[in-house]
């Protein structure tokens, strides 16, 4: 019988606060405050205490929309995750050790991580759409010893002479352990020492202004804790079926596939789809009886082009984070369900930090106010106080969701947590009734279809070419996914701008960047410069920011669609992360 620890005990009765009060805002951020903890694991101290003779589903994985798929109660998953803690330390994972894990949404992902929380091992969470260099750089910068990775990915990992302990799922392949030997581990954990609350625990890669992706480093607190914020705005109730469109290996996908339902006492819901399908996932909400579901807003805006009255969801809350919501998307789905998708706000480094909370006013446009846990402030360029302005958490009292800093990157961290606070470098106006409205990014960085781009990045890239000479990449507006990225270019001397050229940037961008970076429009143009001969991409932003809707090209400009030869049949709607 697993006891309850004093830090168990005080993570409970947060939770259970923000239970009580799941409906009235005010006396939840009034009477919400961070458990103390100490020594706390929370795959041990939390999940298998409540997993006890715990029959109730925890993990529903749906491949095929008519079929029943697979479902697992708490208790399953606290046997399975012990046996695959037992197995991985029998191939050398212990305290510390980094672990890159390359998973699609299949049940070992969930065994995984519970398992090396257990063990106090580092998670690398990686999408499995990275391209063999994108491994190459997460297995270099985040120091991984071992690797959990799909078979079919195992391609990519072929070329990596680093010493690497490599383990596989699904087909066996050679010179690979097979995880499918976990099952004969012994269901039987002891760990070898206990777990400090702030020992890491999670490694997410980050794109920023840089070539290179950062590393955030979360706890076993900041994270399995920290995400009662998440909790609280989504609304989520024991014995919900919660439905996260989201990839693995971003961080969304542990916010609200992983610690947020769980730590609700709910079931997490996946649905399969190698290409989305409203109407498929129309399908399944009503057939599985899904009653809260969170989905980036490029999936709410394919949804809303069907007749969603024609559909008797069991949806009670519904979310959609990554940008903000058009209004028509959220009046289109409340006239056809009677339900609001509520908007919130949160980053890589943090849990949800705002918020549209259950049973508050929605104000259109705005993305919430201050969730349970997180005091909000919007500073200047001198971190003064303003009413519209950087949001910022200030660091005196630092809320147990934020990060401890990127990993192995000093100046980073240091240049984030500048000045007494936390800077996110996302803008914001404060109304007067308390709710805030996001303005934008404070730099360069920008989100279609809810991945996170890097200019930068992605023109590191395109200059390999070796035709192009100089390229800067802004976001260009698109009717599904928001934007979309766009190539500005200037062709090297002894080469001429034609469509052979601009189908061939398209294809090297296909075959160089991951599916959700590539290069969607092109322009051959001259670049704006600065005197000192920096490229002023902040020119080329406005530029298509006020572009006319006609012509549909510009003089030099080429969309991907040009060029159907390369996207028959190979688009995908990006998810959350």
């Amino acid at each position: 019988m697993t006891e309850r620890t004093p830090s168990t005990q005080a993570f409970l009765a947060a939770r259970d606060l923000l239970w009580r009060h799941r409906t009235d805002y005010e006396r939840a951020y009034a009477g919400f405050t961070w458990p103390r903890l100490d020594t706390f694991n929370w795959a041990l101290d939390y999940f298998d205490v409540i997993a006890q003779d715990n029959h109730a589903p925890a993990l529903w994985i749906v491949d095929d929309p008519a079929g029943p798929g697979l479902k697992l109660s708490y208790a399953q998953m606290s046997e399975r995750s012990a046996r695959m803690a037992n197995f991985l330390r029998g191939v050398g994972i212990g305290r510390g050790d980094r672990v890159l894990l390359m998973l699609p949404n299949r049940v070992e992902l969930w065994d995984v991580m519970l398992a090396a929380m257990k063990l106090g091992a580092l998670v690398l969470p990686a999408t499995t759409q990275l391209s063999a260099d994108d491994v190459r750089d997460r297995v270099q910068i985040g120091e991984a010893r071992f690797v959990v990775v799909d078979s079919a990915e195992t391609g990519k990992f072929e070329q990596l002479d680093m010493p690497l302990t490599r383990l596989s799922v699904g087909a066996p392949r050679e010179g690979w352990i097979d995880l499918a030997d976990a099952r004969d581990a012994s269901p039987q954990f002891v760990p070898d020492s206990p777990t400090r609350a702030t020992d890491p625990l999670l490694l997410y890669f980050t794109s920023g202004t840089t070539s290179k992706p950062k590393l955030v480093e979360h706890t076993h607190q900041s994270y399995p804790v920290g995400h009662l914020s998440t909790m609280y705005w989504i609304g989520l109730q024991p014995g919900d079926i919660h439905w996260n469109i989201s990839s693995p290996g971003w961080a969304k996908h542990a916010w609200s596939c992983f610690y947020a339902p769980w730590n609700a006492q709910a079931c997490v819901f996946v649905f399969n789809q190698g290409r989305f399908v409203p109407q498929q996932t129309l399908d399944v909400l009503v057939r599985c009886k899904v009653t809260t579901l969170c989905a980036p807003p490029t999936v709410w805006r394919m949804l809303v082009q069907e007749p969603l009255a024609d559909y008797r969801v069991s949806l009670r809350e519904i979310v959609g984070a990554g940008e903000p919501l058009n209004p028509e998307v959220i009046e289109r789905v409340q006239h056809a369900w009677g339900v609001t998708i509520r908007d919130g706000y949160g980053q890589t480094e943090t849990t949800c930090q705002i918020g549209n909370s259950p049973g508050q006013p929605v104000v259109a446009g705005s993305m919430g106010r201050p969730l349970p846990g997180y005091q909000i402030e919007l500073v200047d360029a001198d971190d003064h106080a303003t009413s519209e302005g950087e949001i910022a958490l200030p660091l005196a009292e630092p809320p147990m969701g934020l990060m401890t800093g990127y990993a192995n990157n000093a100046s980073a961290t240091a240049q984030a947590m500048r000045n007494g606070y936390y800077h996110t470098s996302d803008v914001a106006l404060r109304r007067d009734d308390g709710y805030y409205v996001y303005v934008g990014r404070a730099d360069d960085v920008f989100k279609s279809s809810d991945y996170r781009l890097s200019p930068f990045e992605l023109e590191s890239v395109l200059i390999e070419h070796e035709a192009i000479g100089e390229a800067a990449v802004v976001p260009s507006a698109d009717a599904l996914r928001l934007c979309v990225p766009k190539a500005f270019v200037t062709v090297r001397h002894g080469y001429e701008a034609s469509p052979e050229l601009a189908r061939s940037v398209f294809q090297f961008s296909r075959e160089k960047l991951a599916p959700y970076k590539r290069i969607r429009r092109l322009q051959f143009s001259e670049l704006p410069k600065t005197i000192s001969g920096k490229i002023r991409r902040v020119e080329l932003r406005r530029r298509e920011m006020e572009r006319a809707a006609e012509p549909a090209r510009l003089e030099g400009e080429y969309w991907e669609e040009d060029f159907p030869e390369l996207t028959a049949g190979t688009e995908k709607v990006g998810t959350a992360k």
